[in-house]
């Protein structure tokens, strides 16, 4: 059965489905989350009170991919390339595990700003 949650982050909000991993299965878990987002070029991350282990980490990831960031324990949202990245692809800062999918435009989240309020719940 598929999982689905909706990100509110300032003004957007957005569904998005979650995946067959550890890091999904936690967080799904510890729904709803909310943080204070913060921008790195065309990402969005916060930490959330969850801690996992590196699943598939990869480094380059694709516009609208949800991952875990171990380092700082964060939920990140990419939706463009972020100041690591060599060209049009998001780049996270280290390894990620990708969890997740927005479910239409991510660059959407382009509209939100450092310190904007972000909510993550179990879609109805």
């Amino acid at each position: 059965m598929a999982r689905e949650i909706v990100i509110q982050a300032g003004s957007v909000k957005m569904d998005a489905e979650l995946n067959d991993t550890k890091a999904a299965d936690a967080i799904w878990e510890a729904l709803p989350i909310e943080g204070r987002g913060s921008r790195w070029g065309e990402e969005i991350y916060f930490s959330i009170p969850v801690q996992c282990k590196q699943e598939k980490p990869q480094e380059v990831v694709e516009v609208g991919d949800l991952a875990y960031w171990p380092p700082g324990s964060a939920f990140c949202i990419f939706f463009g390339p972020t100041p690591a990245s060599s060209g049009d692809e998001p780049r996270a800062a280290s390894a990620v595990t990708v969890f997740g999918k927005v479910k239409g435009d991510a660059k959407e989240f382009g509209k939100v700003r450092s310190g904007e309020k972000v909510t993550v719940t179990r879609k109805e």
